[in-house]
C-alpha cells in the first residue's frame, strides 16, 4: 500500500465510506508512510450504531448453525488470504513474518472454534431447571445482549479483534468495531473478508479513527449494551466512566507485569529459551510479557550469563529480513516511551547488562535491542509498570515462598511463568499465584478454548473458550405455574 489515496476506513451498513479525520498510518521499520485512511468521528458513530440497531432483531433469530457457517465462512477468507494478512500486520505492526503467521494462524482457529460454539447453541437453548415445587415449571435460555462496541489494540491487529469479534456474532450480537487508528491495515483487510461472508447489512461495523473521536462516543452510546476493550490502563478507566453513564456492561482486558519464575531444579536452557521469547516476542509488546524474571539463587549466576547471551544474540532486523528474530516497535511515540522507562530505571540504580539502545547498523526505523536490567528497586517503575517493550528485569530469590510473595506483589495479574524439574512443585507454585493463565515449562502458547484474562486490574471478565461467548449473552429464566 502507498499514500497515494486515501482508503476509505468506515464500513457501516454493508458499505465502505470515507471519513471526516486523516490518519496517516506509518511502517515503523522504515518511518515511511504505507498509507492514508479517512477516521471517523462521532457522527460516524451514530451512524454505525444506527445500522447494528437495526439488524439486531433479524440477526438475533438467526439459528447457531446459520451464524456458525458465516464464521466458518470467514475463517475460509482468512485463511486464503493468508499471505497478503502476513504481509499487511509486519508493514504496519513491525513484527516479523513468522509472528505475523502465528497472529493470523490464530484468527482462524478462534473464528473455527466460535463456528463450533455457534452451532452447538441450538441443542442448548430453553435449557429445563429443576425446582423444589411441582406447581412451577422453569427454563433457562441465553440470548445475545444486544449492539456491542468492541475497542482493540495495535499489538495485536486482527487478533483481539477475532477474540471479541468470533464470540460476539456466534452469540448473536451486531457489531461496531473501532480498530486502532496505529495499525488498521491488517483489521481493513479482515474486515473486507467480512463484508464478503453473508452477513445481513449492519450485523458488521467498523469505524477507524482515534479513542476521543471514536472510542469515547461509542463507550457512552446507550444503545450499545456492552463495551469489550483491550488496551491500557489508563484508557480502561476511561472506557469504564463513559460506559456507566448509561450503565452497560463492560468487559476490559489491560494490562500486565507479569513473572517467569525459574525454580532451583529448573533446566536452564529451557529458562533461558522461555525468558527470551516471555520478554522478546513482539519486541516485548505484549501484555503477557513476563518481563520480571525471578531465578532460584544457586542458578541466578549462570542463568544471567545465558540469558545476556541469548539477548545480545537476537537479531534484530526488519520485519521481513530472512533471519530477524525482533522487530521494530510500533511508533515513535512507543518507542520514546520505552527509551524514558529506561533511563528512569538507570536513575534510579538498576543495573544496566546489556541493549537499552538502537542496533548501530539500523539508523531507521523504531529498533531497540533486547534489554536486561538486575539490581532494580523494588518500587522503581521499571519494575511496577508495564513497560510494553523489549526489557527483562531479573531478580534472584532464596525461598518459593519469597518468589510466590514477589510474583504476587503487584497491581496486575495476568498470567505467570513457573520453569521447573519438579511437576509437584511447579503445580503448587502455579496453584499459588495470583494469576489467569500461569505455563509451566511452556512457551506462551494460548488456545481458543482456553480462558484470556487475569487477577487485580489485568481484566474484568474474561475473553475465549465459552466464557468469550457468555461474555456476549444474557440470561434469562422463564418460570410459569402449572
Amino acid at each position: 500500500m502507498s499514500n497515494s489515496s486515501t482508503l476509505n476506513g468506515l464500513y457501516i451498513g454493508g458499505e465502505w465510506h470515507a471519513g471526516s479525520e486523516s490518519l496517516q498510518v506509518i511502517n515503523p521499520a522504515t518511518e515511511e508512510p504505507l498509507a492514508i485512511v479517512s477516521g471517523g468521528d462521532e457522527q460516524a458513530v451514530n451512524q454505525a450504531v444506527n445500522a447494528a440497531s437495526a439488524a439486531f432483531s433479524q440477526w438475533a433469530k438467526t439459528t447457531g448453525a446459520e451464524r456458525g457457517a458465516v464464521l466458518r465462512k470467514i475463517a475460509s477468507g482468512v485463511q486464503a488470504r493468508r499471505e497478503r494478512l502476513m504481509q499487511l500486520q509486519s508493514s504496519n505492526n513491525g513484527k516479523p513474518l513468522f509472528e505475523a503467521a502465528i497472529d493470523v494462524d490464530d484468527v482462524i482457529a478462534t473464528f473455527d472454534y466460535y463456528a463450533g460454539l455457534a452451532e452447538a447453541l441450538d441443542a442448548q437453548q430453553d435449557r429445563t431447571v429443576d425446582l423444589p415445587s411441582e406447581d412451577f415449571a422453569a427454563r433457562v435460555r441465553r440470548e445475545p445482549c444486544g449492539v456491542v462496541g468492541l475497542i482493540v489494540p495495535w499489538n495485536f491487529p486482527m487478533v483481539t479483534t477475532a477474540w471479541k469479534l468470533a464470540p460476539a456474532l456466534a452469540a448473536g450480537c451486531c457489531v461496531v468495531l473501532k480498530p486502532s487508528e496505529v495499525t488498521p491495515l491488517p483489521e481493513l483487510e479482515l474486515a473486507a473478508i467480512i463484508a464478503e461472508s453473508g452477513l445481513p447489512k449492519g450485523v458488521f461495523n467498523l469505524v477507524c479513527g482515534t479513542g476521543l473521536a471514536v472510542g469515547a462516543p461509542l463507550a457512552a452510546d446507550p444503545r450499545v449494551a456492552k463495551i469489550s476493550f483491550t488496551g491500557s490502563n489508563a484508557v480502561g478507566v476511561q472506557v469504564m466512566q463513559r460506559a456507566a453513564e448509561t450503565v452497560k456492561g463492560v468487559s476490559l482486558e489491560l494490562g500486565g507485569k507479569s513473572s517467569l519464575m525459574v525454580l532451583a531444579d529448573a533446566d536452564l536452557e529451557l529458562a533461558v529459551e522461555l525468558a527470551s521469547g516471555g520478554g522478546f516476542f513482539n519486541a516485548g509488546q505484549m501484555c503477557s510479557a513476563t518481563s520480571r524474571v525471578l531465578v532460584a539463587e544457586t542458578l541466578a549466576g549462570e542463568f544471567l550469563l545465558r540469558l545476556k547471551a541469548r539477548a545480545e544474540g537476537i537479531r534484530v532486523a526488519d520485519p521481513f529480513d530472512p533471519q530477524v528474530e525482533m522487530g521494530a516497535l510500533v511508533n515513535q511515540a512507543q518507542y520514546q516511551r520505552v527509551l524514558g522507562h529506561i533511563d528512569r530505571g538507570l536513575s534510579a540504580g538498576a543495573k544496566l547488562i546489556c541493549g537499552g539502545e538502537r542496533p548501530e547498523n539500523l539508523p531507521r526505523g523504531y529498533f531497540l535491542r533486547p534489554t536486561i536490567f538486575t539490581e532494580v528497586p523494588l518500587d522503581s517503575a521499571l519494575w511496577c509498570e508495564e513497560i510494553f517493550g523489549p526489557v527483562l528485569c531479573v531478580r534472584s530469590f532464596a525461598s518459593e515462598a519469597e518468589a510466590i510473595a514477589l510474583a504476587n506483589d503487584s497491581e496486575f495479574g495476568l498470567v505467570a511463568s513457573v520453569v521447573s524439574g519438579d511437576g509437584e512443585a511447579a503445580e503448587r507454585v502455579a496453584n499459588a499465584l495470583q494469576a489467569g493463565l500461569v505455563w509451566i515449562n511452556s512457551p506462551q502458547v494460548i488456545f481458543p478454548q482456553t480462558a484470556w484474562g487475569g487477577y487485580k486490574q489485568s481484566s474484568i471478565g474474561r475473553e475465549l473458550g465459552p466464557w468469550g461467548l457468555q461474555a456476549f449473552q444474557e440470561i434469562k429464566h422463564v418460570i410459569r405455574a402449572v
